[in-house]
């Protein structure tokens, strides 16, 4: 039986996909749902105690209402950089089979598991394999993050076009970010995009006043749970 999960991946970096990741599991967790998740790699970390944490991996903990353990958090990296590249500066090898070991116990533990990447698909891991080798390693369909400003229906239905052509299956799209008053060319992004991707437009999600990261989870999950659509989406998702 194949897990049941979904990897964030998005159009670029800044886009929001840790919040995407943290709304969903706040949401499913609601809704009675056991989900796990996973941020197997991270850099830019910050040191506390004498350790590197992830804060990416902190937001989706605590909005799954979970521990965040080593399963969660493998591959903590210090510069904000390309992981391939953190990992060489730290003397760090990001190890594949690592983390597919991690995802299979946090699969055997939680009914749905969401694990978030680094940066979009073509970003550079270990050697030459890239974010979007990790995803099929992990066996599991993408929800692609893109951001509603001008320039997103290239990025995004290069991301889809791209994760087609490697064998990936694209699940959706998620527009994050909408302002309350969109310009011309916000108002437009969705359709064309849902049209020229080849995957669907799973939601547009609002942009957030909010200055926590928390805060912005919390009022975006509880947009989300009001949603007539929404018990639809998580079914699109495999949930």
């Amino acid at each position: 039986m194949m897990p049941r999960g979904i990897f964030i991946t998005g159009t670029d970096t800044g886009v929001g996909k840790t919040v995407v990741g943290a709304v969903l599991a706040r949401v499913l967790s609601l809704r009675g749902v056991s989900v796990g998740v996973m941020k197997p790699v991270t850099s830019g970390c910050r040191e506390i105690n004498g350790r590197l944490v992830s804060d990416d991996a902190l937001l989706l903990c605590e909005a799954a209402g979970v521990s965040c353990t080593d399963d969660v958090s493998l591959y903590c990296l210090r510069e904000p950089v390309a992981p391939a590249a953190a990992a060489r500066l730290d003397g760090v090898r990001i190890d594949f089979s690592a983390i597919k070991e991690s995802f299979t116990r946090l699969s055997a533990k939680y009914d749905y598991v969401i694990v978030e990447g680094a940066g979009g698909l073509m970003v550079p891991l270990s050697g030459g394999l890239l974010i979007a080798d990790l995803a099929r390693e992990l066996e599991l369909p993408l929800l692609v993050v893109a951001r509603a400003a001008l320039g997103t229906i290239n990025h995004t239905v290069l991301t889809c076009y791209a994760a087609q052509q490697l064998g990936l299956k694209v699940a959706g799209v998620v527009i994050n970010g909408m302002p309350e008053n969109p310009d011309l060319a916000e108002k437009g992004a969705s359709h064309q995009i849902g049209s020229l991707c080849g995957s669907s437009i799973l939601g547009v999600w609002p942009k957030s006043n909010k200055v926590e990261q928390m805060g912005i989870v919390e009022e975006v999950s509880a947009w989300l749970d009001r949603q007539l659509e929404t018990g639809i989406v998580l079914r699109e998702l495999g949930v």
